[in-house]
């Protein structure tokens, strides 16, 4: 089995290869969908956040934690931010290990992990394949899509490694700055030089 991650900055159009790919019938998992089920579903998680960020604003009306307003703390505070890595990754960590004994008939199985060289996930996969989109591409797509300002759209930007930096460890790269067909392409290409 051959274990590809798909990174790339934010907005780059990651989640737009992983559909492709689970269309041609692909199995893809996606390590901000485990996120977002942690915050929502593992109470030994959310009781460890909930403690960690007791004196920020980080709950919904509903006293759950509302991943916005998490993103919005852990973004203008890099301490806050390495805690709660620290309790996250471990759990999607499993969570990916589970995913590799599930399928470990495939030839290939995917997962997008948007932070894998910033959390060193690169060293669990045997290829990398980063999706590539300019950086005002990625900007009016936050502010569109996320309804971020330009100020926090620019901030969730800024806080990651630079793409070119990112390139040079990756195995392949998908630029995204036309249409999804010529995206489709390029991902077909990549698997045909995988097989």
């Amino acid at each position: 089995m051959l274990k590809i991650a798909i990174t790339g900055n934010i907005a780059s159009g990651k989640s737009l290869v992983e559909d492709f790919l689970i269309k041609l019938g692909y199995k893809v998992i996606d390590s901000d969908k485990i996120v977002h089920n942690i915050l929502e579903n593992d109470n030994k998680a959310i009781k460890k956040i909930k403690e960690l960020f007791s004196t920020d604003d980080i709950l919904n009306v509903k006293g759950n934690i509302s991943r916005d307003k998490l993103g919005k703390v852990v973004f203008s505070n890099i301490e806050k931010k390495k805690a709660l890595e620290k309790i996250i990754h471990i759990i999607v960590k499993e969570k990916i290990d589970n995913f590799f004994e599930l399928n470990k008939e495939e030839k290939f199985v995917f997962v997008s992990v948007p932070l894998l060289f910033e959390a060193n996930f690169d060293k669990f996969f045997d290829k990398i394949i980063f999706i590539s989109a300019p950086e005002d591409i990625r900007l009016s797509r936050l502010i569109n899509r996320n309804k971020y300002s330009i100020e926090y759209a620019k901030k969730r930007i800024q806080s990651q490694a630079r793409e070119e930096d990112k390139i040079k460890k990756s195995d392949f790269v998908i630029y995204n700055k036309s249409d999804l067909k010529t995206l489709e392409e390029q991902t077909k290409d990549i698997l045909t030089k995988l097989n």
